[in-house]
């Protein structure tokens, strides 16, 4: 339960931050060009709101001037969002009413093309600025450290769906597409995993993998299944400490034991000494480990769950890391990089959408949820709230009706063709746009119930 409320605390305030700064670029610059803007609210408020705030006006005020006082400032009850209602604009308020009435020079429809288009792409452009200000943020204060592919001598291990196309536990990553790989983030999975082929290090020779098509798909699928992970460093197992009453213990392992094998199968990483454990439950094993460069053995006890009672050294004693840490004018550069970056390995996974597989994993609010830490935590909450804010600026200029690329579509075709669209036709676009919407919501957020109940 505890977990439930931290990841439920986290994901309500990134939709938060998310979601004022977006409405704030359509509210700034509809201000700018002197279009008033009559509510601003934080997630929806149908019926009634949690909270509202109307600014008074002076008794000698421009009717005909819009300011920040014209608009009612407010907080929904359903967190599924927010919107600015900017006057005279065909959006999810249906106002017909008012655009009934005779145009006045405040509102949106009777501003020129150009200034329209500027108000409905502000809210996407805002939301990737913020996620570029956030990157560059957190390399400011915790900077990066990582460890090279090239420096993880004893190479990757991966998940059964890499190998079933031909990856080998020790591979170390080179190339996807000929883009270098340089050590193991997010989006260099992303590239191997979408990529037509991959070249690897094995025992000293370049080896490619061809990936077939839709393998991201199944990759995933798995790692969603088997909550694991598609590769990671493999490790070498030297001792840290050991654990009073276990085999290791008795056995006499100390801190800087490099264990090599065990019963005569070499064990050079973690994930195969941990298997030659599990095969030897139950029983007294030989291992070989070396200690100050000399090699030794010892006869030591296999618990019934296929534990020696060691705690091994983390990756950072193990391999060279490396660190780098940005000044706020180096970190600023830096947070475009990843923010363009991640913004492309986004674009690339779409495709995976339009596929039977890609469907069923897409997800609602549990899902992105559910990608929060455990614990609170402020490296991973802004790094994950500045992925959000890209998937929500990429997601909001896809030229769907009710949504900010609709607009934008109608706008550019207005521009182009010199013809206004008809009242009546963004209407029924709008309308279109909105059952589509909620229709995708409810599949998504139905996925997620149908996994977290039936699978």
């Amino acid at each position: 339960m505890e977990t439930f409320l931290i990841k439920a605390l986290q994901l309500m305030l990134a939709l938060a931050i998310l979601v004022t700064i977006h409405e704030f670029g359509h509210y700034i610059f509809a201000r700018i060009f002197g279009v008033k803007v009559e509510k601003f609210y934080l997630f929806f408020d149908p019926w009634f709101s949690l909270y509202k705030y109307k600014p008074k006006k002076a008794a000698n005020a421009d009717p005909d001037k819009s300011t920040w006082r014209d608009t009612e400032y407010g907080i929904g009850w359903l967190p599924l969002g927010g919107y600015v209602k900017i006057a005279g604009m065909i959006d999810e308020s249906m106002d017909k009413e008012q655009m009934a009435q005779p145009v006045k020079p405040w509102e949106f429809r009777a501003k020129p093309a150009y200034q329209r288009l500027l108000i409905m792409i502000a809210g996407v452009l805002f939301n990737f600025i913020l996620a570029m200000v956030i990157y560059a943020g957190v390399v400011y204060h915790w900077g990066e450290s990582y460890v090279l592919f090239k420096d993880a001598t004893a190479g990757m291990a991966y998940c059964e769906s890499a190998h079933s196309i031909g990856f080998v536990d020790g591979d170390i990553p080179l190339t996807a597409d000929g883009e270098q790989l340089d050590y193991l983030t997010g989006d260099n999975i992303m590239k191997m995993v979408t990529a037509k082929e991959v070249t690897v290090m094995r025992n000293d020779s370049t080896v490619t993998i061809l990936i077939p098509d839709g393998f991201a798909l199944k990759a995933n699928k798995e790692i969603e299944e088997s909550k694991s992970f598609f590769m990671t460093y493999r490790m070498p197992v030297v001792v840290l400490s050991t654990e009073n009453g276990m085999g290791a213990s008795k056995a006499g392992l100390q801190e800087g034991d490099a264990i090599m094998s065990v019963n005569g199968i070499a064990t050079p990483s973690f994930d195969l000494f941990s298997k030659e454990l599990n095969s030897h439950k139950g029983t007294t094993a030989t291992i070989a480990f070396k200690r100050n460069g000399t090699v030794e053995n010892a006869q030591v006890e296999i618990n019934e769950n296929g534990k020696i009672g060691v705690a091994l050294q983390s990756i950072d004693k193990i391999y060279p890391v490396q660190y780098k840490k940005y000044g706020l004018l180096e970190s600023i550069p830096r947070g475009v990089v990843l923010g363009v970056e991640k913004l492309k390995s986004y674009v690339s996974q779409m495709k995976l959408v339009f596929t039977k597989e890609g469907a069923q994993s897409l997800g609602g609010f549990g899902a992105i949820g559910s990608v929060f830490p455990d614990k609170w935590d402020w490296f991973g909450f802004w790094n994950i709230t500045a992925f959000l804010s890209v998937i929500l600026a990429f997601m909001n200029i896809l030229p769907i009706p009710a949504l900010d690329g609709g607009h934008v579509l109608f706008l550019i075709v207005e521009i182009v063709s010199g013809r206004k669209l008809s009242d009546k036709f963004l209407e029924y676009a709008q309308i279109t746009g909105m059952i589509l919407l909620f229709a995708l919501l409810i599949y998504a957020n139905g996925n997620d119930i149908y996994r977290f109940l039936i699978k």
